[in-house]
């Protein structure tokens, strides 16, 4: 038997680029490739899953790092170059859209530009190396012409030594194949090579290879396995082995950045003595509830969580943020790679890093950077056991925030639910799978009380990122041949990863309106808005003002002012307000827009303008525990982008009945002296108070995060004046400090003394 390198690539391949600059999966180091004249010490290969040697996804290593080219304005010029680097003679094609598969870590190239004559591609026009705005979706590739440059060194070119490679990796239940609930946790490893599925030799299998595997499985550790009961059935079944000599350190996040030894095909003696591996991961919190049917429980966490993924479309994927000194901030991307990824997913109860994203590829976060320049080993239990460097905002700035995708098991909900009649993927009509095994069915969702929470969670379980809009009527979406209504009731927080944890009727389907065009729909979307308040402004402006009637009778029109308004004595006397500026920006990765359309706007003539929303914000006035004593509210009478970033133009402006809405990078600015932005407090007794601010309160444009859509503030009304003090996001703070938030001297009390 010969050792043997791996160096056909999956789609998991690029990760080694993170990893290690000798880069070959066999024990001894490969021979350092010629660098050719121009290219600046640049690497090339080609990468992907099929191919034939002579095309694939081209690959650049700079720096030591391994990254890929985007396909924008990519032309057969390019790839002219891009072949000859390769030592061959010219291209006769090329890809887009990852046609030989995704690849990770940097995009170095964007909107490459070539004549076909250049010497090397650093003499190709481009954004500049590392400045992208593409994802791997859409890796660019090539086909050379199968003939070499005559004198190339074949070092420059990684190619794969009898095209052996681990594309997958599955567990395989000894026994119960089929019928074990999911995830599966603990079986059999197999690995997928190009002839097909095979086990893997126990020999020499230690702790850390079965690390890797749980972490590409989605899985944050392993455990120990009984392994006499394995090899007592071992002994009664044939089994193929394909992999032997697995040496894994134990931070790699894919099993082919280990060193590893395949079996050829001329060998006669497999595993002589051994048997098939055989590995046992822990599931993380989110997994660790087998079965559909019940609610999954969450464990508890140890202490206090101090690292959160935000913005992510998909589980397990996000921006970065971590708590310090009670409140949450993000990290540069500074020296982000798949290592520090990785010790975010597992600690998280993910497996390890499928990509680091860098750039706010995930959306840019607000507040503080906390972190800048985090260097981990990978074996760290928390992001804060690495090494890092304090940032200042001059020194980095959120359009770096570093983000994760992780991986994630496998839990099959995809397949208990699908859409139909819509026109395209995105969106239909909402169909469920029901019954036990040869009884399965499919059927509809009633629509009462379906909303965006429900449709979250349907566009999640679909894998299809958020929702646009829960829709309750579906009569325009042909049902086809699904018409009977199996589901009810349906109440979910938004958290849930199927339907099936949400609350609903059980086996009785109740539902108002019957027959299939009253059935759940949605639309989904791979991006979504996220509106958040600035709450300091809130704190810095607020104030209290006595308003005589006579000013407020567009105002009464509006309903805001508090009930006992209609009892007074018009036009005389006045309304004490509460007033204060809100400033709400968007930070999502697409723009906040009504969910009504311009044809059901109102006009109201008394301010001049249109409302495009019944309630945007919701204003409250609250005792300590929580009973309200006051309320105010504003529609979105003028919902435009007042402000923006540097580099972000203005879209959204009312004036003349243009487009309401709020752009990525952009705030809609309420100024204090705007009517309705205001409470009543009128009626109010002096006291200690909380003051919260809740955006979007109806869910009736989807966001990607709603934990963040409320502000609360400590208030102390003396019966004159009012101080407004301690405003924060609700998810802003700590655990810990919103405790104390919630007991700040005083609060015992709701009088005065």
């Amino acid at each position: 038997m010969r050792l043997v390198s791996v160096w056909q690539w999956s789609p998991w391949g690029l990760l080694l680029c993170q990893l290690c600059s000798w880069c070959l999966g066999s024990p001894a180091p490969s021979t350092a490739p010629d660098k050719k004249t121009g290219s600046q010490g640049l690497r090339f290969r080609l990468a992907g899953f099929p191919r034939k040697p002579y095309e694939g996804r081209v690959e650049i290593q700079r720096a030591g790092e391994w990254g890929t080219i985007c396909d924008d304005d990519f032309t057969l010029q390019a790839a002219h170059v891009l072949c000859r680097e390769l030592g061959f003679t010219e291209a006769t094609g090329w890809t887009h859209s990852a046609k030989y598969g995704p690849g990770t870590g940097r995009i170095w190239l964007d909107n490459l530009s070539c004549r076909g004559t250049e010497q090397s591609v650093t003499e190709c026009a481009s954004r500049g190396w590392g400045n992208s705005d593409c994802t791997h979706d859409e890796d660019a590739g090539v086909i050379c012409k199968d003939q070499r440059l005559p004198g190339f060194s074949d070092s420059n070119v990684i190619e794969v030594e009898h095209h052996l490679q681990v594309e997958e990796v599955r567990l395989r239940p000894a026994v119960g194949w089929g019928r074990r609930p999911l995830p599966v946790t603990e079986g059999l490893v197999e690995v997928r090579l190009p002839e097909g599925w095979s086990k893997v030799c126990d020999k020499g299998w230690s702790a850390h290879n079965s690390h890797v595997i749980c972490g590409m499985l989605g899985f944050p550790g392993e455990k120990r396995v009984n392994t006499a009961f394995y090899r007592l059935l071992a002994q009664r079944q044939q089994h193929s082995f394909g992999l032997h000599g697995v040496a894994c350190v134990g931070t790699e996040p894919h099993l082919s950045l280990c060193a590893l030894e395949f079996y050829r095909a001329n060998d006669t003696a497999r595993c002589p003595g051994g048997g098939p591996v055989v590995v046992s991961c822990v599931a993380g919190p989110l997994y660790s509830v087998s079965g559909g049917q019940k609610k999954q429980q969450q464990p508890k966490p140890q202490g206090e969580v101090r690292v959160r993924l935000k913005g992510g479309a998909h589980p397990g994927e996000g921006r970065v943020e971590v708590l310090k000194a009670g409140t949450w901030g993000t990290v540069c991307d500074r020296k982000w790679d798949v290592q520090a990824a990785s010790v975010v997913c597992r600690e998280l109860g993910f497996g390890s890093a499928r990509e680091a994203l860098t750039g706010a590829r995930m959306g840019q976060g607000m507040g503080a950077i906390h972190l800048s320049e985090v260097r981990c080993s990978g074996q760290e239990s928390s992001l804060w056991k690495c090494s890092s460097k304090n940032i200042t905002a001059e020194e980095c700035s959120h359009s770096q925030d570093a983000g994760v995708r992780c991986n994630l098991p496998y839990t099959g909900v995809e397949t208990k639910i699908r859409l139909s009649g819509g026109r395209s993927r995105y969106e239909g009509r909402v169909e469920v799978q029901i019954g036990g095994p040869g009884h399965l069915r499919w059927g509809l969702i009633c629509g009462d009380d379906w909303g965006t929470l429900e449709a979250m969670v349907a566009c999640r379980q679909l894998g299809l990122g958020y929702a646009n809009h829960g829709l309750q009527e579906t009569w325009y979406w042909d049902s086809g041949n699904t018409t009977e209504v199996v589901m009810s009731g349906v109440r979910c927080t938004g958290m849930e990863l199927s339907l099936d944890q949400c609350a609903h009727h059980g086996t009785h389907v109740t539902c108002k309106r019957t027959g299939t065009r009253f059935t759940a729909g949605v639309i989904c979307s791979e991006t979504a808005s996220d509106l958040l308040l600035h709450s300091a402004l809130v704190q810095e402006t607020a104030y209290i003002e006595d308003r005589p009637l006579h000013m407020l009778y567009c105002a009464a029109e509006e309903n805001c002012l508090a009930s006992s308004a209609r009892l007074a004595n018009w036009p005389y006397g006045h309304r004490r307000l509460l007033r204060f500026s809100s400033q709400i920006h968007n930070l999502g990765r697409a723009d906040f827009r009504p969910k009504a359309g311009r044809h059901s706007w109102v006009w109201h003539e008394c301010h001049g303008h249109y409302h495009s929303m019944d309630i945007f914000t919701h204003y409250d006035i609250l005792t300590p525990n929580g009973t309200k004593v006051a309320e105010g509210h504003k529609a979105s009478f003028c919902l435009e982008d007042t402000e923006c970033q540097e580099d972000v133009p203005k879209r959204y402006e009312c004036a003349n009945f243009g487009e309401q809405g709020i752009t990525v990078g952009c705030w809609d600015l309420y100024r204090h002296d705007i009517d309705c932005q205001w409470i009543d407090i009128t009626d109010v007794k002096p006291g200690n108070y909380i003051l919260q601010v809740i955006i979007n309160p109806n869910f009736e444009v989807a966001e990607s995060d709603f934990t963040n859509n409320a502000m609360k503030c400590n208030c102390k009304y003396d019966g004159h004046r009012i101080w407004v003090h301690n405003c924060h996001i609700g998810d802003a703070f700590s655990e810990e400090a919103n405790r104390r938030f919630e007991r700040y001297p005083g609060q015992t009390s709701n009088q005065i003394v």
